[in-house]
């Protein structure tokens, strides 16, 4: 393999599955001898589930995007990467069992794909260049195919090297046939990190970092950590001094769809003078819960109601965890108060939610008692101070983690940085706690998550970090059905 793939400047690599490293993954050995805490062999009944495949019904919904260069609207305009020239890329939005189509038109001078994440579709309709699908050449057009089920908040990004940092990323909604929560209007709200020139991964900046280890001082080799120089956060793709307003009235129950669609930013979730109650934990409904903030990683979504009983001109500020960067700013605006007030920011303090809180409405079939497959795997540094490792292997010098139809799956994960992982699984939704998600935090300083998930969905399925650098330097394993 290429000496360059010890860095992290591997696009062709991290594209997402380049031509060597699908090699190299065809010539790996299965984990089944390797996986510490795995004594159960492949023994899942591959008989129990039914096989995903794109629907063959007419499309009830068809939608068009053009992935393309275009200049944004943000708090300083920038040369970017845009769908249909708008940031955030245009709302996808169908009802419940609807068969969806979408034609992507690349006019981009790099190649590029489209992710729908955390909708559990067919593999060849998941988006992963080189993976599940070849990607798509600068030129050339492809159609996405997929049933919008289950109903949920998701989004849709390039999962080509990295695109996400340049813009590409839309809201995806899939409406319910019956709401467990009762609403009166409801509004989408997408989340993410500015950055005003190009992206460009550890190996190829100056050595600087706008919010990692030591601030935004030099960091030397010390790089497993870069965060890229962001300007702000935007809020529907604009900045703190242009929010965006979301008009409610009085006695009004307002749904509000949170995305966070950012590269690199864990962000803090308040409202001014309004808690939240906590409806859907990425797209999957929960016994409601208040909470005055929730904190949400890259890839994560929530749905919260708000109770319109309290007129005036609020913020919704989303901060950044980490970093010093200005947050995004909204403004909760209620109709009988419109004399252009400046909004009133939230409080600080209140109660944060956590990860026990959310109590998933419905469960996931056939994960009760014990797994038929364990994986015990470590997030760490690599030791070459730019990439990030999953169990000491560097993607895509990766085994795969290999599974059978049927398997009731169990990962742990042990995080031996002092850094968040957001962990996205592709094509399933797992079990954490009591809650149904398909991304979720890892803290740092040893913090540990386990999940379960029925293999229900053959393929072969990225399981990554949702830090997109992380993601460049290696954080990630294939999935394998065999």
């Amino acid at each position: 393999m290429d000496d360059d793939l010890h860095g992290i400047s591997r696009r062709r690599a991290l594209q997402v599955l380049g031509g060597a490293g699908v090699a190299a993954l065809a010539g790996c050995t299965s984990l089944a001898e390797s996986v510490p805490g795995d004594d159960s062999g492949l023994t899942g009944d591959p008989t129990d589930v039914t096989p995903r495949a794109p629907p063959s019904d007419p499309a009830d919904e068809t939608f068009t995007l053009t992935a393309a260069p275009g200049a944004d609207a943000s708090e300083v305009s920038r040369s970017t990467w845009l769908y249909d020239d708008t940031l955030p890329g245009p709302e996808i939005r169908a009802s419940e069992g609807d068969v969806v189509g979408v034609s992507l038109t690349n006019e981009l001078p790099d190649e590029t794909s489209v992710h729908w994440h955390g909708l559990p579709v067919a593999n060849g309709m998941d988006g992963v260049p080189n993976l599940t699908q070849d990607p798509v050449e600068s030129g050339d057009s492809f159609e996405y195919r997929f049933r919008a089920d289950p109903p949920g908040t998701y989004f849709y990004h390039s999962h080509a090297g990295l695109q996400l940092d340049r813009g590409l990323a839309g809201p995806l909604v899939v409406e319910e046939d019956e709401p467990h929560v009762d609403y009166d209007d409801e509004y989408v709200i997408v989340l993410d990190d500015y950055l005003p020139d190009a992206p460009r991964s550890p190996s190829e900046s100056d050595g600087t970092s706008g919010g990692g280890m030591g601030g935004g001082g030099p960091m030397g080799r010390m790089m497993n950590d870069y965060r890229p120089p962001y300007a702000g956060m935007t809020m529907n793709g604009r900045g703190p001094s242009n929010a965006p307003r979301f008009e409610v009235s009085d006695g009004d129950r307002v749904r509000l769809r949170f995305v966070n669609a950012a590269s690199a930013t864990t962000f803090r979730v308040r409202a001014g003078g309004h808690a939240f109650e906590i409806s859907h934990a990425d797209g999957r409904p929960v016994e409601p819960v208040s909470a005055d903030s929730f904190t949400f990683g890259p890839g994560e979504r929530y749905d919260a109601i708000v109770t319109a009983n309290n007129p005036g001109t609020w913020a919704i500020d989303a901060t950044p965890v980490r970093g010093s960067e200005p947050g995004a700013r909204g403004v909760l605006q209620y109709a009988s108060t419109s004399d252009g007030r400046a909004p009133t920011a939230p409080e600080t303090g209140g109660r944060t939610l956590q990860y026990g809180d959310l109590w998933s409405i419905g469960s996931i079939d056939g994960i009760d008692g014990t797994p038929d497959r364990t994986f015990d795997l470590t997030l760490s540094p690599g030791g070459d101070g730019y990439s990030w490792a999953i169990s000491g292997q560097v993607f895509p010098d990766a085994d795969p983690l290999d599974i059978r139809e049927g398997d009731h799956v169990r990962i742990h994960m042990r995080n031996q940085s002092p850094v968040p992982h957001p962990m996205h699984l592709h094509g399933h939704f797992f079990s954490v706690g009591n809650a149904i998600k398909d991304t979720v935090v890892v803290p740092g300083h040893m913090g540990g998550t386990t999940i379960d998930f029925k293999a229900d969905n053959r393929g072969n399925w990225f399981f990554h970090c949702h830090n997109l650098y992380h993601l460049e330097a290696g954080m990630a394993r294939v999935i394998r059905y065999v």
